[in-house]
């Protein structure tokens, strides 16, 4: 995988002192979250530029109605009807969806919707402000300086070797994907990964293991397959809309 900003890279790195002033240009709807959530992402989301608007009863009715640039939802029985709002409306089909919940198999049941990433519970500030300072620029279209999509889906893994497992997605880009796994695979090792992503049906794609660190890989597609310009096509899609 190239060596532009990832997810992983940007949690990596150290909590800088954003300016508390900075010039409000997108929103983010915070869905049915408790008060201590709401104040503590209010204030890491305003340190870029994103005003918080809180919801409750009628979430999902604003979702159809009003333009969003990105969504923190609470992962609970009530979640779903705003998630399938928001990707049906034509304003909101492509915001930034964030979950809150424990772990990352709560957002797999939700996977048809795209959320994009995870607030882990209980809601910690330098955790929060590090996935908002990873996400950020996605939300505010700098899409020139974010090449990749963090995106949480199911991803089946076939090994070269005959292994099969399950595994969920972290991000993306059109030349490969990092995936989160508790299988140890070896770097080099051949893998086939099929997935599918909102408005883009199951694609298969070829690739190696490219790098390895606890419970993540990373899968670089075979440049020679040609399926994985299916998936060129719909992030191009995706950052343009």
């Amino acid at each position: 995988m190239t060596s532009s900003m990832t997810l992983d890279k940007a949690f990596s790195s150290p909590i800088f002192a954003a300016n508390p002033h900075k010039k409000i240009v997108a929103r983010a709807a915070l869905v049915d979250l408790k008060e201590s959530s709401r104040v503590l992402l209010t204030e890491c989301f305003r340190q870029f530029g994103i005003e918080s608007i809180s919801m409750t009863a009628n979430a999902a009715d604003r979702m159809q109605k009003e333009k969003f640039e990105a969504c923190v939802v609470n992962l609970n029985q009530g979640a779903e009807p705003v998630l399938g709002a928001a990707r049906g409306s034509r304003s909101n089909s492509r915001c930034v969806i964030y979950g809150l919940g424990g772990n990352a198999q709560e957002a797999m049941r939700f996977s048809k919707y795209g959320i994009n990433a995870m607030f882990h519970e209980p809601l910690e500030r330098p955790a929060a402000l590090k996935l908002v300072r990873a996400t950020h620029l996605l939300v505010l279209h700098e899409f020139r300086r974010y090449v990749r999509i963090p995106i949480i889906t199911e991803v089946a893994v076939i090994c070269n070797d005959g292994r099969r497992f399950t595994a969920s997605s972290i991000e993306m880009s059109s030349g490969g994907m990092s995936l989160k796994t508790g299988e140890d695979l070896q770097l080099g090792t051949q893998v086939e990964v099929s997935f599918a992503l909102l408005t883009l049906p199951r694609i298969t794609v070829k690739g190696n293991v490219s790098w390895r660190k606890p419970k993540q890989i990373g899968v670089k597609f075979l440049t020679e397959d040609d399926r994985r310009r299916r998936l060129k096509v719909w992030i191009d899609s995706y950052l343009e809309n």
